[in-house]
């Protein structure tokens, strides 16, 4: 390739040692969401072994791109018996190393969503604000993640800048939601007793 090509348009072809790798990891990607959404009722199963099983079921419901393999019902649910922060750690790990997943879709190349209006709206915020749109996207429950992490892949956001702003996101999330279900599961665990009495 000639040196004097822009930056960019460097970027755009990729190198030809560099396409295998894209394949691979896009194959990967795919592949790794298939067998979650085939499987996903027995990986639910996993929550019954305390933390190891909230970080498993945390990393495979994240590590599906697009389609949908929530893991905050066991977190919700696991507030009520087990302690919200090592929750929220355990869990907020698992979600980021999940995420891993949309990182390597948008590295391996951008034909897989970069047509998509929202797409190009996460991408130049990604442009403008860096990893905090990472971190606001990650703390707060919504479908588009996955978008922001192929963009984080497809503008070359060194992967360890992305884990860190994603695990803190995490985190934070996954924390809030297993105190919520220890609250929820206090305040209505009288009532349910009281009711299941009369």
């Amino acid at each position: 390739m000639d040196a004097r090509q822009p930056a960019d348009a460097q970027q755009r072809t990729g190198g030809s040692g560099q396409k295998p790798y894209r394949w691979l990891a896009l194959l990967l990607v795919i592949a790794l969401s298939v067998v979650i959404v085939l499987f996903r009722d027995r990986l639910a199963g996993l929550g019954a072994y305390g933390y190891p099983g909230i970080f498993l079921v945390s990393l495979l419901g994240n590590a599906t791109v697009i389609l949908p393999a929530p893991s905050l019902m066991l977190v919700f649910a696991a507030g009520s018996s087990l302690s919200p922060p090592l929750i929220g750690l355990v869990a907020g790990s698992g979600e980021a190393l999940g995420e891993l997943t949309g990182y390597l879709a948008g590295f391996s190349g951008r034909g897989v969503v970069e047509n998509q209006a929202r797409y190009a709206q996460i991408r130049q915020w990604m442009g403008r604000y860096g990893l905090w749109v990472i971190f606001v996207l990650s703390v707060i429950p919504n479908p588009f993640f996955d978008l922001a992490g192929m963009s984080a892949g497809a503008l070359r956001i060194p992967v360890w800048r992305f884990l860190l702003a994603c695990w803190a996101g995490k985190t934070i999330k996954t924390t809030l939601v297993a105190y919520a279900g220890a609250q929820t599961i206090g305040l209505l665990g009288p009532v349910i007793e009281h009711w299941l009495a009369r």
